[in-house]
């Protein structure tokens, strides 16, 4: 049993001066920062899903640094709870998001949606509407993580196309979910880019990640860059 005296133990041994000057500057919104890695934060995680009763654990969990509410997140999605239990964990994990970096790593985690897709795009859905930046952003990245295939694509461009939150972190959302898509999707994406009526910033964010991408031959970015707005 991993108990939260061993955890602040763990997370102080493993803190990194350097790396929470680095991190802390990539990451607004943040609580108190340790400095850990999240590398580090993964181990701890597997090993409380593992060696813990993950309800206990959660419900005991403290959320003084930052690191200590990413560790849950990580642990919900490494539990070997079934799908409903996880959405359920979920909901109560997701209003705790206030940064991209959290909210991120916790959509990673959710390798369970693979096994139950359908349960899990209902569920995640019901934040299309939201107010709530990450809420939104947590949407837009499991839709990254999980659900670019033949079946959801034109569920996500919808989903896209009728976001009426501005915020930063959506908007760079938008950006990096539709740059992946064309990965993938490229004459789908391109259509959909064309006939949009998403902001310009999320339009040209999207056209410069496209850019940036390894992934995108020569041939294709020096189309892509005449589509610049």
């Amino acid at each position: 049993m991993i108990s939260n005296d061993d955890i602040l133990k763990y997370l102080y041994e493993k803190s990194d001066k350097k790396y929470l000057k680095f991190s802390s500057s990539l990451i607004p919104n943040t609580l108190n920062m340790l400095g850990v890695r999240l590398p580090d934060l993964r181990i701890l995680a597997k090993n409380i899903a593992k060696e813990n009763d993950v309800s206990t654990y959660l419900k005991n969990a403290k959320n003084d640094y930052f690191e200590e509410v990413m560790l849950q997140g990580l642990v919900i999605g490494y539990s070997k709870y079934d799908i409903d239990t996880v959405i359920s964990y979920s909901k109560e994990f997701v209003p705790k998001i206030t940064n991209w970096s959290i909210c991120d790593s916790f959509c990673n985690s959710l390798k369970i949606s693979k096994k139950h897709p359908d349960k899990m795009w209902k569920y995640i859905t019901t934040y299309a509407n939201s107010n709530s930046e990450f809420e939104i952003r947590f949407l837009l990245v499991m839709c990254l993580c999980h659900f670019i295939t033949d079946e959801y694509l034109n569920d996500i461009f919808n989903i896209i196309e009728n976001i009426k939150n501005h915020d930063y972190y959506v908007e760079m959302g938008i950006a990096w979910l539709l740059s992946t898509c064309y990965i993938k999707y490229s004459k789908e994406t391109l259509n959909f880019l064309k006939n949009s009526s998403i902001s310009t910033f999320a339009y040209n964010k999207t056209i410069q990640k496209i850019l940036e991408s390894y992934r995108v031959s020569k041939e294709e970015k020096e189309i892509i860059k005449k589509l610049k707005r």
